[in-house]
């Protein structure tokens, strides 16, 4: 086939504008079917038409999924993680309109670690010599500017993590209010997040150790207290 011949988009069956072409590994997506794409997806073009209507599939799902969201908690500032403890779920995101944009939900399970990446630049100052021309000074100074970001490690099917910026503008120096303020609220995210990965380990740790039997003190029974710490033949509260 030359490169100009038409083509027709793998899911919805229209014809795709000479334009509007989205790739994949062995078929084509038209500009328009493209845009139900996660934004957080990498590496479209190695995916198959098989492998991204699994993918549209579990958007899908995220929409469904997102009507019963409701976070209990919210960090961040112009970006931020909202936190639905009861149903182990978290989102990114700097929109308030979230559940109507489809927003991707993240499981706590997910979650597998987080960091904080501070991309720090600088530029030299100059200043005027008598014939008007900038020269450096002696020894030479820098105007240093700084971003935070915050990486959310992930065993999720689609990405490996998400990174987004914590600070809604540049920060200019070191020991500036605005880099306190953003890496104050880069650690409280990190702190959150990591706990809830530390939490999994823990629950899994405890999972994996092997039962011993109590006597249990309502009926007497030698027992192994089930996942609630209850005999298992009165039901009574032994602990475990």
């Amino acid at each position: 086939m030359g490169l100009f011949d038409k083509k027709f988009c793998d899911f919805c069956g229209n014809k795709i504008s000479l334009l509007g072409n989205r790739k994949l590994a062995d078929g084509n997506m038209c500009k328009d079917c493209a845009k139900d794409i996660s934004p957080n997806l990498t590496g479209r073009r190695q995916l198959t038409v098989s492998d991204m209507k699994d993918h549209l599939a579990w958007r899908e799902e995220n929409k469904a999924k997102l009507a019963s969201f409701s976070p209990t908690r919210t960090l961040g500032l112009g970006k931020r993680v909202h936190i639905d403890d009861n149903n182990k779920l978290l989102l990114v995101t700097s929109s308030q309109r979230y559940k109507e944009e489809n927003v991707d939900l993240i499981e706590f399970s997910q979650v597998t670690g987080c960091v904080i990446d501070i991309d720090e630049r600088q530029e030299e100052e100059y200043q005027k010599d008598a014939e008007g021309n900038e020269v450096s000074y002696s020894p030479p100074r820098y105007t240093y500017e700084y971003d935070f970001y915050v990486v959310i490690h992930l065993n999720h099917p689609w990405f490996d993590n998400i990174r987004f910026k914590v600070n809604n503008s540049t920060i200019i120096g070191r020991n500036s209010n605005e880099y306190r303020e953003s890496e104050a609220v880069a650690n409280e995210i990190k702190d959150a997040l990591q706990s809830l990965h530390q939490a999994r380990m823990d629950s899994m740790a405890q999972a994996a150790k092997p039962k011993t039997s109590v006597n249990c003190p309502f009926c007497g029974a030698s027992t192994i207290p089930d996942a609630f710490g209850r005999c298992e033949y009165c039901g009574g509260a032994v602990g475990g």
